[in-house]
């Protein structure tokens, strides 16, 4: 064992503990630091016996236990503890020393930290992991950003742990200055939330529309897992419809109770998209979705009283499973192009030097979104690194084109038969709106300039040039002071 540690870690929770384990079978030594410094002696009892992995059972024996300039990992909860663990560490560090955040913390307090550490003339990364406890010991996807100082001292250890794709390409790459990394990891997790309430919809529709089981469903994912929805997410819902529980002989999806929990980063990323003005209606909705699966006891009594459709499914069980499968990619297609759109505005925002290919393969394998069509989103903006949508994209345009008749039909059965498809609902508004020429904002620009002499731009004048009229006796010529499109 080297008597110096290639990299320090804190805080041995699941997450944790394997991505010791990862760094170590990739030939790095470890030191290992947790609050509750009994976890430090357990882990090297058990998992981590006999590994190179160094315990240490204070912050002070940590720092002196790491080959300068030190890299201390911090992999633990989000906010406050990480501030408390940089404070413990400062002490302990010299100038030149980096501290790693690998949770999943809030761009924001990410920008926040680098300019802190970076004025003490430390370094700093602030980094997705994505993979859940398989990919953390298999190897993860990975987005570092922060200190560019930093990247050329983490990236042996991150290149050689992250997943990789079939050419053999890491999913890791440098991202971006200061809360870039964390801000596609957060972008990550949105599109994650996106589709994992559209992949329910599909379920949603299979069972209450077709009357479809577990059995059925299990059948039918595992034949999309192998064309074109190739993914993580299809692979494991294949799985999930296949266990039956020991104690009922049910499947074990039909025994769960129908209310999903979640850890924010959706709301940030719709929060995000918001405050950018970027229009990501699909994560909006999936976020929306969660927070209305929360409230069962008043579904359960609403279902009581608010009557719904009693319409009978007069189609073909087979054809209709195919148009789900249709309107489900398209939407998925749509999900995505918000995103992307979404990292373009931080870029331009935040002086972020984003290069769209690479955090698409970056997605590519180790997280919980990858699949096959990212493949397709690399070489859209390899093709085009100034793609300003990915509906724009040839490849992608004839997909829709392909699949909107399907999607439709999908939607309107639903609507029809009182099936609630937010996600789906949501992605063809959004298709529909960005490709209308014209919308109705003409009138609710008027309306602004009625009530509160906001003005208007006029497709008969330059743009940029703005216009007030006096709707009533009560109008004036003084007209609002700001202007915001």
């Amino acid at each position: 064992m080297k008597e110096k540690a290639d990299i320090g870690l804190v805080g041995l929770a699941v997450m944790g503990e394997n991505l010791v384990l990862n760094m170590e079978s990739k030939g790095f030594t470890v030191a290992v630091f947790n609050r509750t410094v009994e976890k430090v002696d357990g882990f090297l009892a058990g998992r981590g016996k006999g590994k190179n992995v160094i315990g240490s059972h204070s912050i002070e024996e940590l720092c002196a236990k790491l080959a300068r300039p030190r890299k201390i990992m911090l992999m633990v909860k989000a906010g406050k503890a990480v501030d408390d663990f940089i404070e413990a560490l400062i002490p302990h560090l010299e100038k030149g020393d980096i501290i790693i955040d690998g949770g999943n913390s809030y761009y924001p307090d990410t920008i926040r930290r680098a300019k802190y550490l970076e004025s003490k003339g430390f370094l700093y990364i602030g980094t997705g992991v994505s993979g859940g406890e398989e990919g953390a010991l298999k190897g993860p996807s990975i987005m570092p950003g922060g200190s560019p100082e930093a990247w050329e001292y983490v990236k042996p250890i991150f290149q050689s742990i992250s997943a990789k794709v079939a050419d053999g390409s890491p999913c890791c790459e440098w991202v971006g200055n200061d809360g870039a990394g964390h801000f596609v990891k957060m972008v990550h997790n949105g599109i994650e939330y996106g589709d994992m309430q559209m992949i329910c919809e599909a379920y949603s529709l299979m069972k209450n529309i077709l009357g479809m089981n577990a059995d059925d469903m299990q059948s039918v994912f595992t034949e999309w897992n192998k064309g074109e929805l190739d993914s993580y997410l299809i692979e494991i819902t294949s799985e999930i419809f296949s266990k039956k529980d020991p104690e009922t002989g049910k499947a074990v999806v039909d025994i769960i109770l129908d209310t999903a929990g979640q850890k924010g980063t959706g709301k940030w990323t719709s929060t995000s998209a918001l405050d950018l003005g970027i229009c990501a209606p699909t994560i909006a909705e999936a976020v929306f979705a969660r927070c209305v699966s929360a409230v069962k006891e008043e579904r359960v009594e609403a279902a009581k009283i608010l009557p719904g459709p009693k319409f009978p499914f007069n189609g073909d069980a087979k054809s209709f499973t195919e148009d789900i499968r249709r309107a489900l990619y398209a939407s998925k297609i749509c999900s995505y192009a918000q995103g992307f759109q979404l990292l373009r505005a931080a870029a331009a925002e935040y002086k972020w030097s984003l290069k769209y290919g690479d955090i698409a393969l970056m997605w590519r394998g180790g997280c919980i979104i990858r699949a096959k069509f990212l493949g397709d989103i690399k070489t859209a903006f390899d093709k085009n690194p100034c793609l300003s949508n990915l509906l724009l994209d040839p490849f992608f345009r004839n997909i829709i084109d392909k699949c909107q008749e399907s999607w439709r039909r999908v939607i309107a059965t639903a609507v029809t038969m009182g099936v609630p498809v937010p996600a789906f609902s949501s992605s063809i508004a959004y298709y529909d709106s960005y490709r209308a020429e014209q919308l109705p904002a003409n009138l609710l620009q008027a309306q602004r300039d009625y009530f509160g002499a906001h003005t208007y731009e006029r497709i008969d004048k330059p743009r940029g040039q703005f216009f007030h009229t006096e709707w009533n006796e009560y109008s004036g010529k003084t007209t609002s002071t700001t202007y915001n499109a």
